[in-house]
């Protein structure tokens, strides 16, 4: 459930990166500033379909979308089937689980920055890296 400070920070993002601030554009940013499982198009729309009965699953790929190319959230595309997406904007390792489908901020790797951000005459403005592997739930379990 929304609280004004988790409103008041998801309006600041959608104005802090350019975007103007919709009820379908607040709901989503908040759903990512608040849930950090880095859900895909869908989770999002079943998550909050309920509270918006008019959103659709277009409208949730679209400003998801947006919000990935103003740089308001990031995109990761873990293979082409699967794409998530991540509130936390700041670099950052995250790791895929091969058994269980869930994506994890690694929080004690840090993520690699190039010293310069144009190499070989190539112009760096996006990185991500992220590990697959069998994460430890899914491990201690026997899975």
């Amino acid at each position: 459930m929304n609280t004004k400070s988790t409103d008041i920070r998801a309006y600041n993002a959608l104005i802090e990166h350019g975007i103007r601030p919709s009820v379908q554009r607040l709901a989503i940013m908040d759903y990512l500033l608040t849930h950090h499982t880095h859900p895909t198009i869908e989770e999002v729309f079943l998550a909050l379909r309920g509270e918006i009965p008019t959103l659709s699953k277009t409208t949730v790929y679209k400003t998801l979308r947006m919000f990935s190319e103003h740089k308001a959230a990031q995109m990761i595309t873990i293979d082409d089937h699967r794409v998530c997406y991540d509130g936390d904007t700041t670099p950052h390792v995250h790791f895929f689980c091969k058994h269980c489908g869930k994506v994890y901020d690694l929080v004690n790797e840090v993520a690699p920055m190039p010293s310069n951000n144009v190499i070989d005459g190539n112009l760096i403005d996006e990185s991500q890296l992220y590990y697959k592997g069998i994460c430890k739930e899914c491990r201690e379990a026997g899975q």
